[in-house]
């Protein structure tokens, strides 16, 4: 009966907030920050609660503890050693963190709370919640701190209570897509959102390919290792995943020793690497790349995907390529591994170079662990209130209508299409690393075909930007999707298409908002927003979350971050712009979100059991 009443008044709470964000891309400082500082929203939540009774100065100190609190007491090393300090400084702080707490107490049941802290701090922790109420003398609270400071477990004490305020601040991060490949640390990305208490991805086109090489795709094996060298971010793969990259550099400095690759130097400089090398190995795995593409494509002609086959097209005699119909000089004519009669056949040494990427990429338990995480937290596509998130696009018409797009089990379109892609992603991880099925050709699919939703552009023309000088046949012309999802009624047509009512707000990233050229994230309809504000320092440093609150749905648009130490030294917050979408007559409480049917669920089989208990059907089981 107790859990009956506890889900009934569960649905009487209100909604609990979603952020959700897009294409991080690498970018874990400041994923870390909009996150812990809940795009903004700590800072509101301290003016409400403690309004004048801080100084602004106090007012940063008490948000950067409440951030980074392991850092900030760094700050304090010299004082630590003062116990009378420390211990008034772990005191006052814990008492400003647990009023926020029972503040932000009111929007959860207290069992979900407690669910959110570990179980050494329980005790003091209720304590502190029950503290006001009980008008309980402070030593109570004050000796358990103490005890804890004798172990030197007060400073976790602290941390762990700045987590939790976070934690109930935000019940949920949605991330749509693209966490890896062009920022510093993909791996450090998936570490911090494994260690929040909820987390949903829908996947991009750039997690695909990191999905794919983990299941032992040599072509995206090759993809992956391609990306990394162009933006030069191999700490992610030797140190994040222990991806050994010397079978490549062999490679590299044998067969193209004296190749000077002038095409091929990476997007920034290192001090760490030789950045001829780099440039070597860039090429080396390109031209691994185009000629694993080859049989990858020709295996499946349903794709329509013969024209980025490439190799075979190459007069190597002159040193230029034909495409529809017009002949283009190659900016680099050099290519040791290729024999022109059988253009994508690996030679010796890249047979030998790919099998030891591949056992690599294969047997790094901790890429497993993070893709294994991405597959069962993610899904093509997510539903969140009136909210339908995905990546890129729906496969679109001309006229409107979704177009039709063969796979190898058949025809799909619409929603039908994310859900066959979806069952081939959980097929695959089922079957694990070496799966012999043809569904792992498919990551490629996703990553690079014009009907792909996770790509949304005609044709990937990877070669041409390497090879040829003319800008005409660099260009990949977007689905008629994006132009479609500034109309309203198409907007309610493609929520349709997933169960969604017309009151969808469809939520996309993929294509970063050019604020600059004065381009809005929301869409001409007012149901559709692009959330991609070029997160990434490497896409331009901007980036939105979309908060669902039980007021509103509001958007925030960040700016850049510097660094965990910039913010400290300065105190310099990233708080975002706010813009509100939708507001609601009166605040949602749960009974009216996506989480009322599970809720609902849940004591319709309770209510059941308890009836068949009442009515003699089921017996109490004996000890």
């Amino acid at each position: 009966m107790s859990e009956i009443a506890l889900l009934q008044a569960k649905l009487t709470l209100p909604k609990r907030r979603i952020h959700i964000i897009s294409d991080v891309h690498g970018d874990d400082r400041k994923l870390r920050h909009v996150v812990n500082n809940a795009s903004g929203g700590l800072s509101n939540l301290i003016n409400e609660v403690l309004g004048d009774e801080v100084t602004e100065k106090e007012k940063r100190t008490f948000l950067a503890f409440l951030y980074y609190p392991v850092e900030k007491m760094r700050r304090y090393k010299s004082r630590l050693q003062d116990r009378e300090w420390r211990l008034r400084k772990v005191k006052q702080l814990m008492r400003l963190q647990f009023r926020l707490v029972r503040s932000l107490a009111k929007t959860i049941s207290k069992d979900d709370l407690l669910k959110l802290v570990k179980d050494e701090f329980k005790v003091l922790y209720i304590a502190l919640l029950d503290e006001v109420s009980f008008d309980r003398d402070p030593r109570y609270v004050d000796s358990m701190i103490e005890a804890l400071a004798d172990y030197d477990q007060d400073i976790v004490a602290l941390h762990e209570a700045s987590r939790l305020v976070r934690n109930i601040v935000v019940s949920e991060v949605v991330v749509a897509g693209d966490l890896f490949d062009r920022g510093e640390r993909g791996d450090r990305v998936i570490h911090y959102l494994r260690n929040q208490p909820k987390v949903s991805f829908t996947w991009g086109n750039h997690d695909v390919i990191w999905m794919g090489a983990c299941l032992g795709s040599d072509v995206l094996i090759a993809t992956v290792l391609r990306i990394s060298l162009r933006y030069l971010r191999l700490w992610q793969l030797e140190e994040g995943y222990g991806i050994l990259l010397s079978p490549l550099t062999m490679l590299a400095n044998t067969i193209y020793a004296n190749d000077p690759a002038t095409n091929f130097y990476p997007k920034r400089i290192s001090g760490f690497t030789e950045d001829h090398l780099v440039a070597r190995m860039h090429k080396a795995i390109a031209i691994l790349e185009f000629k694993l593409i080859g049989p990858v494509i020709e295996r499946h002609p349903e794709w329509k995907m013969d024209d980025r086959r490439m190799l075979h097209r190459i007069d190597y005699v002159h040193g230029t390529i034909e495409l529809n119909g017009t002949t283009h000089p190659l900016t680099d004519t050099h290519f040791p591994t290729i024999n022109p009669d059988h253009p994508y056949t690996l030679s010796p040494e890249e047979s030998l170079c790919l099998d030891r990427l591949r056992q690599s990429f294969v047997s790094s338990q901790r890429l497993w662990e993070h893709m294994l995480f991405i597959v069962r937290q993610g899904g093509m596509s997510l539903k969140r209130d009136e909210a339908l998130i995905f990546h890129a696009c729906v496969p679109t018409n001309e006229d409107g209508t979704f177009r039709e797009v063969e796979l190898t089990h058949g025809s799909f379109s619409g929603g039908e299409l994310f859900h066959e892609l979806e069952q081939i992603v959980r097929r695959t991880y089922r079957e694990g690393a070496h799966t012999a099925s043809d569904d792992l050709d498919y990551y490629y699919w996703m990553w690079s075909n014009g009907d792909s939703p996770l790509f949304g552009k005609t044709r990937l023309t990877t070669f041409e930007r390497y090879f040829i000088e003319d800008p005409s046949t660099h260009r990949e012309e977007k689905d008629p999707y994006f132009r479609k999802i500034h109309d309203a009624e198409f907007c309610k047509s493609v929520g349709r298409a997933f169960g969604m009512d017309d009151d969808v707000l469809i939520v996309n990233g993929h294509v970063p908002v050019k604020v600059e050229k004065g381009e809005d994230p929301v869409k001409t309809g007012g149901n559709a927003v692009t959330i991609d504000g070029a997160f990434s320092e490497s896409y331009g440093d901007h980036g939105y979350t979309l908060v669902m609150g039980p007021n509103a749905i509001r958007l925030a648009e960040h700016s850049h971050f510097e660094s965990v130490t910039h913010f400290l030294d300065n105190d310099d917050d990233m708080i975002p712009q706010l813009r509100v979408l939708r507001k609601y007559d009166k605040p949602r409480t749960l009974a009216e979100t996506h989480e009322a049917p599970d809720l609902e669920a849940q004591l319709c089989s309770l209510n059941n059991l308890l009836q068949a208990y009442r009515s003699g059907g089921v017996s109490e089981s004996r000890l």
